[in-house]
Formats: structure tokens, sequence, C-alpha cells
């Protein structure tokens, strides 16, 4: 794996001069920040050595070089999940090349389920922890020294800091945050009644499909990160509404506007 990701950041470095240390992923509703980078240099996914495809609706597949608010910055345009087929090396691969790169702030957006039943379809929730219930670990197998310690700590896997500089931003702008914790899940299906009811007792706030492997790698390799959800659907009990992808992206489109002026202001202003 270290070959792989040293060959992929030299193929990088002998493109862009330059070595960002902000990194973004531009998940589900988020992809319209990419035209407020500037300067930018696009390289497709395909043109990558050892990087795997996108296969998702929604999710371009190129990482994108440039300026956002006059800082570098890097920024993978679609993401890998489990679901499609990678195995969790594969998905958090980007991660490490990231890290190889000089990344050391990470940004994350994402779709997710709501069952919190004070959220409602629309709303932005900063995560400020997660359960992990993907049935791969990410940092399963033989530790490599120079990527991270054999056992990362957890304990403040999403920066206190930027959280509160999210907060800062949201209320000057004068736009409504939700605060809560992400339940990550292999999916590729939507949850059962049960299971949002199951999420909810152990602590949930919202589910999805992501996020939760690039944390869990971005922290082995001491970065600082900021992750944000879009609610796009609801399983809070008694109000399960059924839910199509075509649903999912339709609500975060809507809300892209919020997501990314908090975005925007945050990475520039940290």
């Amino acid at each position: 794996m270290l070959n792989k990701i040293n060959q992929t950041a030299a193929y990088l470095k002998a493109i862009v001069s330059y070595r960002p240390e902000t990194g973004i992923i531009l998940g589900t509703g988020l992809g319209h920040l990419a035209d407020h980078i500037t300067e930018k240099v696009e390289i497709p996914y395909e043109q990558i050595p050892h990087f795997p495809l996108s296969t998702v609706e929604g999710h371009s597949g190129k990482l994108i070089f440039g300026k956002l608010g006059g800082k570098e910055v890097l920024a993978m345009q679609g993401r890998f999940h489990y679901y499609e087929g990678y195995d969790m090396k594969q998905v958090t691969f980007p991660v490490r090349v990231f890290k190889a790169m000089g990344v050391k702030t990470l940004f994350v957006s994402n779709a997710a389920g709501g069952m919190n039943p004070d959220f409602k379809v629309g709303d932005i929730m900063i995560i400020n922890d997660h359960i992990n219930l993907f049935p791969e670990h990410p940092l399963r197998g033989k530790n490599h020294e120079e990527l991270g310690t054999r056992f990362p700590d957890m304990s403040e896997a999403y920066s206190p800091r930027l959280i509160a500089k999210a907060d800062e931003i949201a209320a000057r702008n004068g736009i409504k945050v939700q605060h809560g914790v992400y339940v990550g899940t292999s999916g590729p299906t939507f949850e059962t009644p049960a299971e949002y009811r199951y999420f909810r007792r152990i602590g949930g706030d919202a589910v999805g499909m992501s996020t939760v492997p690039e944390v869990i790698v971005a922290r082995h390799g001491d970065m600082e990160v900021f992750a944000i959800s879009v609610i796009t659907d609801l399983g809070v009990e008694g109000i399960v509404e059924k839910c199509s992808h075509e649903e999912v992206q339709k609500a975060a489109n809507a809300a892209q506007p919020l997501m990314t002026r908090i975005m925007q202001e945050l990475v520039t202003e940290c």
C-alpha cells in the first residue's frame, strides 16, 4: 500500500507544484463548491495511478487543485463507497494520498437520513461524533507507522475548534444548523423502520453510507477533521418516509447554497 500511495503522490506532485494543506471531499450537497475554486487544475480519476473510479450518480470523478478564497486546496469531486464493491483500503486510498501530498485539514460532506425528531428534510447537521457500523474497518491489517499509530485516539474525531468556527459562521449568515452523531453503515439499501429505531436508540441522530471510513483514516494520519451532513430524508419513529436516490439528490441540491456558504467561509478562515 505504501508504494501505491507514494506512486500516486509522486504523479500528482509532478503535475502541480504547490502543496495544499486543505483537503475537501465534495460529497452530496457540496458538489457546487467546486464552482468557487479558482485557478483549477482538474485531473480525472481514470488518469491517476491506483485511483478507483466513482460509479454513483451525482458523484463526478476528478481531483481538483486550486484556490478557494485565496487558500490552496485539494478537492475530490466524487467519493468512493464500500457498497460499490471496493474494500476499505480502496475507499480511503484518496485520504492517504491527501496526507502524502501534505494535507493537514480535511473537510467532508454527505447526505444523511435523520432520526432525531427535531430534524427536518433540508436541515444541515454538523457532525460532532460518529458510530461505526461498517462491517470492515479501514485500519484492519498490518499497521504502517509512517501512516499513523496502531491504536489511534478517536475521542475528538471531529475538531471542536472547527465546529465552533462553523457555528460562528452559520450564526453570522443566519443559517440554522443542527449538531449530532452520524451512524455509518455499508448500504446500499436505505434503512428499514426497525433499523432507524435501533440507530436512534444507540445514540445516532443521522445515518449515511460514507464519511466514517475517511474520517478514521484522516485521524489515523493526524489530520484535523470537519464534517457536515444535509438531512435528505426522515426516519423518525412514526414518520418514516419512502426514499429514493433521486429524492436524496433533490433535497441535497436545495441545501447546497447554505452548505457551500458555511464550508467556503470555514475553509477560508481556518
